[in-house]
């Protein structure tokens, strides 16, 4: 029987698995769940044992030369960081896996509906409602327009502006992409004009931030391109915080007619006096696009398909694989609240 070192933390098998599918794996495979204390010590001592990872613990290479058995490390914080030698993995025919694909439709179909309620001001009027100050009609409408025939922006085009694409395209077929790890062709057979940021940022209607954070996109999105967007034009930020400069948003939607839908924030939580709870032209959700139950149990469904796979000696097929060009660049701040 094979064995698994169990580590997910921040998450929780019990939150990742379904009972039925917990059960199976523990029928099928041998776990050994590792202390919340002392890890580098019982790494040190279990790692020889392990076939399989399913966490994102710290591992240099002097804890992964004793695993001669590794065959793959299961990333369920869903994504990659900077905390092991990746080079020794690859070398040595050790698959790194994030399960993050399993976000990708519930945090597309979230951005529809930010979407719609920046377009058509819906959650403003509700609030105007509640207040006693609902203006009725055309009245009500004054900032509100169409999503048809929009110019669509995507910044980064993976897993999430895949799936959030079909979902727009009912509405428009104008979609500009930033993408400098995708390929000009990659972009046009998907039905999409690859192009620069300020053109993107000065020409859409609609722009989505969906890029993973890295070494060279660190507040990228400054008051330069933001102060090129249209009147009215919205913009949704909906995968890593560290893309854009809150403080220039912030600086900007005070003097620019601009609507913003964010789903993440620079610190998290969200200290109760940071001033940008004040801001009124922003929709607010609190990292919640991509959290829910039937997601992370599909998390967990993925990690047991590909386990099976590995341990048939076949490739793994559902979560994503570490690519040695690009992972060490990554610089995504892990998740401390599930």
């Amino acid at each position: 029987m094979q064995t698994i070192l169990v580590d997910p933390y921040p998450r929780e098998m019990k939150l990742i698995f379904t009972p039925k599918k917990l059960q199976l794996l523990k029928k099928n495979y041998q776990l050994i769940n590792v202390p919340n204390r002392n890890k580098q010590n019982f790494y040190e001592k279990n790692i020889d044992k392990a076939d399989f990872i399913i966490g994102q613990p710290d591992l240099p290479s002097s804890l992964l030369v004793k695993a001669k058995k590794l065959k793959a490390i299961f990333n369920v914080e869903s994504n990659f960081m900077d905390n092991m030698d990746y080079e020794y993995c690859f070398a040595n025919n050790i698959y790194v896996l994030s399960t993050a694909p399993v976000f990708a439709q519930t945090v597309a179909e979230m951005a529809v509906g930010f979407t719609f309620s920046l377009k058509r001001d819906i959650h403003q009027a509700h609030l105007d409602f509640i207040k006693g100050q609902e203006k009725y009609g055309l009245e009500g409408n004054k900032s509100s327009s169409l999503l048809k025939n929009n110019q669509i922006g995507f910044i980064g085009y993976g897993d999430l502006a895949k799936n959030l694409h079909p979902l727009l395209k009912p509405y428009t077929n104008n979609f500009l992409v930033y993408d400098p790890w995708l390929s000009e062709k990659q972009l046009t057979d998907w039905g999409t004009s690859p192009s620069s940021l300020s053109k993107i940022f000065k020409d859409c209607d609609v722009i989505y931030i969906l890029a993973t954070i890295t070494t060279k996109n660190q507040n990228m999105i400054d008051h330069k391109l933001l102060n090129l967007m249209k009147e009215n034009a919205c913009l949704l930020i909906l995968s890593r915080a560290s893309v854009i400069n809150f403080h220039d948003l912030i600086k900007t939607i005070r003097k620019k007619n601009i609507k913003v839908a964010t789903d993440v924030f620079p610190e998290e939580p969200v200290k109760k006096n940071d001033p940008i709870r004040k801001e009124k032209n922003i929709l607010f959700s609190a990292h919640r696009a991509g959290a829910l139950t039937e997601v992370f149990y599909e998390m967990g469904e993925i990690v047991f398909e590909d386990l099976q796979l590995l341990s048939k000696g076949l490739p793994p097929r559902l979560c994503r694989k570490a690519e040695l060009e690009t992972v060490k660049s990554l610089r995504s701040k892990p998740v401390d609240v599930n």
